[in-house]
């Protein structure tokens, strides 16, 4: 196909695009880009970015010329007006040149960057689930089985050696691409996903027709995190013994349940394969050293960020250390760009994106509702309403995520915190976690628009020089990259942040976030 000459690839460029974007069977995208990329390198790039995806690849497309085959992409001219186009994850070696790993890695050494390979880290869980490949034997019984159903509505005879041998390949299935733990309403839509493929295999003598595969399910995963506890997979591992009469070495049983709580996908994941705690540690001081540079080397410091995931969680997760001493372990992490990809490796969601995007969608609904309130929270709103100087998007943003409190009967006076730029850091030193505003000695303090905002935890200024709603949005990947609860005084509003706004375990709403979302 002839090359577009230089006016139309302007042309093009001045146009968005939006992608269909097939990052793995379970996980399709819609990407709008604000424009057309002129170069397959830029198309790359941009979907780097759009999806913060820390690894390299490269493209297919389905190309209408050929059945909608895939095809690689060469030339961004050759991609139809909306595209479907698959991410193909390139494993690389990446080099660590330095003397501080000569003890654990030869300087002619390459280390793979495995945490950063989509096989090696979980996804969230899907809208619909989509069955894992059965084996050839299973496949072939299987489609006979419908057929014979199709045929006659006779049901399959489903035998001992069958039921393993699907149960364990989506206990395989869960446990490697999405899950350890999962909810019984998980297991309730893969077994509902099962009975749909494959409807030879339903129930007769249950309401649903899957009731016995969900509790087989169940049954089957308990097992699968046996095996992978005694294959000492870090995950499952630190609940080992927990609920037991005796645990090893006559240590008394740990109470504390070590697993997801809010939704993370990568919780507590293993160390690289060939690597060690030592090695890790290695690393990680490179990291601390890079951060002592005027200019970080920004690719080195994330690619040194993936390496060392496994034993960063390691320690939030299982030593639960101060926040001030992990901010001299891993100043890396107290930057904004790493919060946001530290929140993608955990959860793997794009949190700025989604977050920006849901509390623009709901923004306009929340104002009517805000201006519908009357009584004593009324008069709170009322004062905010007053109080916003324009229609402008940040100010009608921060309006919402200063009212959200106000809605459900939050705390968030002892929250949001307000000083002057000149008070002594001693002011903020009770706060356990919250946001403070800095405002000028001479200007009247001014709770939607103070001069800068900043994140306190457990009474350090972590993070400065933020305005309101990034300091929110940041804080909340915080408590998932510090493995921190919520405030109790914005309980709430960080629940309706995390399954409204960021859908993560939406299914579980309860309370007066169930009312509010109700009346979205």
């Amino acid at each position: 196909m002839a090359s577009r000459t230089d006016t139309q690839l302007q042309q093009m460029a001045s146009h968005t695009m939006t992608l269909r974007v097939i990052l793995c069977d379970g996980d399709i995208r819609k990407v709008t880009l604000a424009h057309r990329p002129r170069s397959v390198d830029d198309l790359i790039t941009c979907l780097k970015n759009t999806l913060v995806l820390q690894y390299n690849f490269t493209l297919q497309f389905r190309d209408p010329e050929f059945d909608n085959e895939l095809c690689n992409v060469t030339d961004v001219s050759e991609l139809p007006e909306k595209p479907t186009v698959k991410i193909i994850p390139v494993l690389e070696l990446v080099e660590i040149a330095s003397e501080n790993l000569n003890d654990s890695l030869s300087t002619a050494d390459t280390v793979l960057l495995q945490s950063t390979s989509s096989q090696q880290m979980r996804m969230p869980w899907p809208d619909e689930f989509s069955l894992p490949k059965f084996s050839v034997d299973v496949e072939f019984r299987l489609r006979q089985g419908n057929l014979s159903y199709l045929k006659d509505g006779t049901y399959l005879t489903v035998s001992k050696e069958l039921k393993h041998d699907i149960l364990h390949k989506i206990a395989e299935t869960l446990y490697a691409r999405f899950k350890a733990y999962p909810q019984k309403k998980d297991l309730r839509a893969v077994a509902k996903a099962l009975i749909a493929a494959h409807p030879c295999l339903r129930e007769t003598a249950s309401p649903t027709g899957y009731d016995g595969w969900t509790q087989s399910l169940a049954d089957k995963m308990g097992n699968y995190r046996t095996k992978m506890r005694a294959l000492g997979h870090a995950d499952v591992k630190v609940n080992s013994g927990k609920r037991g009469r005796h645990t090893v070495g006559g240590e008394p049983p740990n109470k504390s349940i070590k697993k997801p709580k809010k939704g993370e996908v990568n919780f507590l994941p293993n160390l690289p394969d060939g690597h060690d705690v030592t090695s890790l540690e290695d690393a990680r001081q490179l990291l601390v050293d890079e951060m002592k540079k005027k200019n970080p080397d920004a690719v080195f410091v994330n690619q040194q960020m993936d390496f060392t995931l496994s034993l960063r969680r390691k320690e939030v997760v299982m030593d639960k250390p101060p926040v001030s001493q992990m901010m001299e372990r891993w100043p890396a992490l107290f930057v904004e760009n790493q919060v946001y990809q530290e929140f993608s490796r955990v959860v793997g969601k794009n949190l700025k994106q989604e977050f920006y995007e849901s509390l623009d969608r709901l923004c306009p609904k929340l104002i009517e509702i805000i201006r519908s309130k009357r009584g004593l929270k009324g008069q709170l709103l009322d004062g905010l309403l007053r109080q916003t100087k324009t229609s402008d998007t940040a100010d009608i943003r921060c309006l919402v995520l200063r009212g959200l409190p106000i809605l459900f009967d939050d705390d968030s006076a002892n929250f949001f915190k307000t000083c002057f730029v000149t008070d002594d850091e001693d002011i903020y030193r009770h706060i356990g976690i919250g946001i403070i505003c800095f405002t000028e000695e001479d200007v009247v303090p001014h709770p939607l628009s103070p001069s800068s905002a900043g994140i306190v935890l457990e009474g350090t200024l972590v993070m400065d020089n933020l305005d309101i709603c990034n300091a929110m949005c940041l804080l909340f990947g915080l408590t998932y990259a510090l493995h921190l609860n919520y405030p109790k005084c914005m309980t709430n509003t960080f629940r309706f942040i995390q399954q409204v706004l960021l859908s993560i375990d939406k299914t579980e709403l309860k309370g007066k976030v169930l009312t509010l979302t109700n009346q979205l």
